[in-house]
């Protein structure tokens, strides 16, 4: 909430509050402006984590891609056309509203959400993706946290999650209440060593194929065994 420009309003109710008191303060991470609240407001701060022992990737159909630079943007394309509702995630606000322009380009009915958007826009791009009008869902992480919409089918990294947390929150869009779903990452040639070392912390060996935009198996990801290549 910080990142999507609510830190002042936080920070003002932390000025308010004088005296001997207690601060509790809760967030899905504790880096960055967070990190910097808790500097400035918490005196002799006690952190407690609640992490799951396990990592969950169950009911998850899990597919590493190796795509070209230019290329990329009509892989993507092509793995949305085969599904029912996608969500992309990418690295920072000004990604978002490049690959929806790219995907517009290639005949692609997406929109992007993230923390410059009023929120009443941010409202309606999220009830036309629930109702379907929307095809894909191009999110941040920090504008992605706490979104609910059924039925996700697909997600798609566009570049390698930064850790497996970052990989599962996003994971987790799918596969919700005993569905199944696909969750994608797209990779260059020189993430290949990332891709390994993410899947070895989520306990996952599977192979990195090279993909053409031009591969019918992109469209139906599920049926596809990686294990036989494309």
């Amino acid at each position: 909430m910080a990142d999507m420009g609510f830190l002042p309003q936080v920070e003002w109710i932390l000025r308010q509050v004088d005296g001997e008191h207690q601060t509790l303060l809760f967030s899905a991470t504790l880096d960055g402006v967070v990190d910097g609240l808790v500097q400035r407001y918490q005196h002799d701060p006690k952190l407690h984590e609640v992490e799951s022992k396990t990592v969950t990737v169950d009911q998850m159909h899990h597919r590493f891609l190796k795509v070209h630079e230019l290329d990329r943007v009509k892989v993507l394309a092509s793995i949305i056309e085969g599904s029912n509702k996608t969500m992309v995630f990418t690295a920072t606000k000004r990604d978002a509203d490049r690959i929806v322009v790219k995907l517009q380009g290639e005949g692609v009915n997406a929109a992007a959400i993230h923390g410059d958007l009023r929120q009443q826009l941010r409202e309606r791009t999220l009830a036309d993706f629930a109702s379907g009008k929307i095809k894909a869902l191009v999110a941040t992480d920090v504008a992605a946290r706490g979104i609910h919409v059924d039925d996700v089918d697909v997600v798609i990294h566009l570049e390698p999650a930064t850790d497996h947390k970052t990989y599962l929150h996003r994971s987790g869009r799918t596969a919700r209440a005993g569905t199944s779903g696909v969750v994608v990452t797209l990779a260059l040639w020189n993430q290949e060593l990332e891709v390994k070392r993410l899947q070895k912390r989520i306990g996952l060996n599977i192979p990195i194929v090279e993909v053409f935009s031009n591969n019918p198996l992109l469209r139906d990801l599920v049926a596809w065994d990686p294990e036989e290549g494309a």
